[in-house]
């Protein structure tokens, strides 16, 4: 089993960025392919970036590319989403997820959740 600790969520300007950061426990961290998902109020809850196991694959949600680089670091258990060029748009509790391939995390199907973190993007 995998438990997840997202950090780095807050309030931040349009145009800003932020990073955050999921800590995983468990010495299997390295087999699961790592994502992110959100959820914005009375929305639901929708896919943002996911990266395989070895960190060779990445793969976003089509509003996402461009703007959130998803990498991993598995010395260090941790999965990272670095956000640019925030919108009011991108405000939303931001969900990290592990799960057995990137097919998975992307169609939400299965896998480990965390507790999320509350992103908020002023206008």
């Amino acid at each position: 089993q995998v438990q997840l600790v997202e950090s780095g969520g807050g309030l931040v300007q349009a145009g800003g960025s932020l990073r955050l950061s999921c800590a995983a426990s468990g010495r299997t961290f390295s087999r699961y392919a790592m994502g992110w998902s959100r959820q914005a109020p009375g929305k639901e809850r929708e896919f943002v970036a996911a990266i395989s196991w070895s960190g060779g694959t990445t793969t976003y949600a089509d509003s996402m590319k461009g703007r959130f680089t998803i990498s991993r670091d598995n010395a260090k258990n941790t999965v990272y989403l670095q956000m640019n060029s925030l919108k009011p748009d991108d405000t939303a509790v931001y969900y990290c997820a592990a799960g057995i391939n990137t097919i998975v995390l992307r169609t939400q199907s299965g896998g480990y959740w965390g507790q999320g973190t509350q992103v908020t993007v002023s206008s």
